[in-house]
C-alpha cells in the first residue's frame, strides 16, 4: 500500500462518526499530511526511500511542540497559549524520516493520570470496551494505534504513560532509558521523570520510531533466540493484589516462556521498598509539576482537571532539603538497581495489577484516585530507577493485559530483540 492509502484510510477511521476519532485526535492535519504522503511516494516511485519510516503515519501527543500553534498539554487553560516557536526535536527527526504526521492526540491533562480521562476534551473509549478508559497520560495515542488511526502513535513516560495506556488498549508501549530521546518541545510534567517513547501493533514499528526519535539509523530488528534467556520476576509489590484477569494472563505468559527455554526465576528486590521510602518526602513528579504550575494555580485553579490539581498541589508542601535528598537518595539507588539487575537479561511482571476499569468506576475523586495509583504501580518503579521497559499485549478473550519486559538502562536494543522474541512466542 502506498502512503497517500494508507493515509486515507487513517484519516477515515479519525473521521468515522461511530468511532472515537473526535475524542482521540485534538488536531487532525489533513492537508499537510496529503503532502506528505504525496511526497514519500514520489521518493518511492523514484527509488530515492528516506527508510523504513517513509510513508507511515505517525500521530504525536498533544504535549509536543509543532511550530505556529499552541501547545495545549491537554489543558484548556493552555488552549491560547503563545504558539510554539519552532518544531519539537523528535518531531523534526520524524519529518526527516519522512513519517507522515497526521494528528495530535489527546492526554490526561498535564499527562499527570495514568487513567486518562479528560473534562475539557472528552475521554476516548477504550477500543476493547467503549465504557471503559483508555489509560494515561498518552490516552489518544494507544487508542489511535489500536483503532488503526495511524501506524505509530508517539508518547510521553514519566510513570507509566506509554505502557499503561498499551496495557489497557492491547498494543505495545515502548519507554526507553531517559537519556536516548531529547525531552525538549515536550510541555514538562517531571524533568527527572520525563521520557519519550512510541505506542503500536508491533515491536518492530515501536523499535523503528523509537530509533529515528533517538537520532540512530534505524535497523532490521533481529528477534533474540529465547533459550537461556535469564528473566526475573520481582516479588513483593508488584504481584501484590492483582486483577483475576492480570492473574490468568501473567501465569499463562510465564508458562509459555518457560516452554520455550526461558529460565525464569523469583527475585527479591528490596530496593523497590527503599524507592517508597525515598518517595515518601514528596515524590519527584508532584514536587516538580508544582514548579511548573505554580503560577497556573495561583490564578486559574478553576480551570484544571480537579484530578489532576490535587496531585500538583501536593508538591507545595516538600521541602528543598527533602528535594534534594531525594535526589541523592535517588543517584544511589540508581546505581544499586544496575548492579542488582547485572545477572539477568530482564525482568518480567504485569505491565499494570488491573485490567481497565470502567468510566463509572472512576467517576468519584477518591474512586479514582485508587484505581489511578494501581495503574500507575508497577510501571512508575521503572522510571524512578530510570530502566527501559515495553509492555507487550498478551493473547486474551476478555480484556487486554499487559506483560511488561524491564532491562537496565542503555540496554534498549537488546530489550527490542528479547520482546520480539516473546512477541513471537505469544502469536
Amino acid at each position: 500500500m502506498n502512503a497517500r492509502d494508507r493515509l486515507e484510510q487513517a484519516l477515515s477511521r479519525i473521521a468515522d462518526p461511530a468511532g472515537e476519532g473526535a475524542r482521540t485526535c485534538l488536531t487532525v492535519y489533513a492537508d499537510a499530511a496529503r503532502i506528505a504522503a504525496d511526497a514519500s511516494d514520489a521518493r518511492a516511485k523514484a527509488g530515492m526511500p528516506l527508510g523504513p519510516l517513509d510513508g507511515l503515519t505517525v500521530s504525536i501527543k498533544d504535549l509536543f511542540d509543532v511550530k505556529g500553534e499552541p501547545t495545549r498539554a491537554g489543558a484548556k487553560i493552555l488552549a491560547d497559549a503563545p504558539p510554539a516557536a519552532v518544531d519539537a526535536p523528535i518531531v523534526r527527526r520524524l519529518r526527516a524520516a519522512g513519517a507522515v504526521i497526521l494528528a495530535k492526540t489527546n492526554m490526561s491533562e498535564f499527562a499527570f493520570s495514568g487513567i486518562g480521562a479528560n473534562p475539557h476534551y472528552g475521554t476516548p473509549g477504550n477500543p476493547a470496551d467503549r465504557a471503559r478508559v483508555p489509560g494515561g497520560s498518552s490516552s489518544g495515542a494507544a487508542v489511535a494505534a489500536a483503532d488503526e488511526m495511524c501506524d505509530i502513535a508517539i508518547g510521553t513516560d514519566t510513570g507509566g504513560s506509554t505502557r499503561i495506556p498499551a496495557a489497557f488498549c492491547g498494543v505495545v508501549g515502548f519507554k526507553p532509558s531517559k537519556q536516548r530521546i531529547p525531552t525538549e518541545g515536550a510541555f514538562p510534567l517531571s524533568y527527572t521523570l520525563d521520557s519519550i517513547g512510541p505506542l503500536a501493533r508491533s515491536v518492530a514499528d515501536c523499535a523503528l520510531a523509537d530509533a529515528v526519535m533517538a537520532g540512530e539509523e534505524p535497523g532490521a530488528l533481529e528477534p533474540m533466540s529465547l533459550s537461556g534467556l535469564r528473566l526475573g520476576i520481582p516479588q513483593g509489590l508488584p504481584l501484590k493484589e492483582l486483577d483475576a484477569t492480570v492473574i490468568k494472563g501473567f501465569a499463562d505468559a510465564i508458562g509459555r516462556l518457560g516452554k520455550a527455554g526461558v529460565r525464569v526465576t523469583d527475585e527479591p528486590l528490596s530496593l523497590i521498598d527503599d524507592m517508597i521510602g525515598v518517595n515518601a518526602r514528596g515524590g519527584f513528579a508532584p514536587t516538580e509539576a508544582f514548579a511548573v504550575h505554580r503560577e497556573h494555580l495561583k490564578h486559574r485553579a478553576a480551570d484544571f482537571d480537579p484530578n489532576v490539581r490535587a496531585r500538583i498541589a501536593r508538591g507545595e508542601a516538600v521541602s528543598a532539603a527533602d528535594y534534594v535528598e531525594m535526589v541523592r537518595a535517588r543517584a544511589r539507588l540508581l546505581r544499586a538497581m544496575d548492579a542488582r539487575l547485572a545477572d539477568l537479561d530482564a525482568l518480567v511482571l504485569p505491565t499494570t495489577p488491573i485490567v481497565a476499569p470502567t468510566l463509572a468506576e472512576v467517576a468519584m475523586a477518591d474512586a479514582f484516585n485508587a484505581k489511578n495509583m494501581m495503574a500507575l504501580r508497577n510501571t512508575s518503579i521503572i522510571n524512578f530507577f530510570d530502566l527501559t521497559a515495553i509492555s507487550l499485549p498478551l493473547p486474551r478473550d476478555g480484556l487486554p493485559v499487559g506483560l511488561m519486559l524491564v532491562a537496565r538502562n542503555g540496554h534498549d536494543h537488546r530489550l527490542f530483540r528479547i520482546a520480539a522474541a516473546v512477541e513471537r512466542m505469544l502469536a
